[in-house]
């Protein structure tokens, strides 16, 4: 059986994500994470620092933000695993980018503020910097791929 060109694409991507974390990454002991489960990962610990702010004006608001931006990208890199074409998938893996990179600011925001001890909220900060630029990556790939 043939693949369409998209299909391969879509799997081409996917396997290169896989590799690139099968090679690279190890989290909780010797178990390897695939991206989704970083994905839902980085939205559970955003959620929990979201839980740990003050009760201000401030600090809700930004708690607000974070909790829409650290959710979002797991969601989105859902759709993307269901995209229609190049074009889509590309487009929802841009927004997963977009969303991480929000999260970044608010993280950043709560340690210079500080609403939170920087203790608390540097390794999630350091997680979404990872996955920023493993998103960075993934689009570049697939860019190159679909000019093929």
């Amino acid at each position: 059986m043939r693949l369409k060109p998209f299909t391969f694409l879509v799997f081409y991507s996917m396997f290169y994500i896989y590799e690139y974390f099968q090679t690279n990454y190890k989290m909780k002991g010797s178990r390897k994470y695939d991206l989704e489960d970083r994905l839902i990962d980085f939205s559970i610990e955003t959620s929990e620092i979201v839980e740990q702010l003050p009760s201000t004006k401030f600090a809700n608001h930004i708690g607000g933000q974070l909790i829409r931006s650290g959710s979002s990208p797991a969601l989105n890199y859902g759709e993307a695993q269901s995209a229609e074409s190049p074009v889509d998938f590309i487009h929802k893996l841009k927004v997963v980018l977009k969303e991480l990179r929000e999260s970044r600011v608010c993280l950043k925001i709560i340690i210079r503020k500080p609403l939170l001890p920087e203790a608390r909220v540097l390794p999630t900060l350091n997680e979404c910097n990872e996955l920023i630029a493993i998103f960075l990556k993934s689009i570049d790939t697939a860019n190159k791929n679909r000019r093929k």
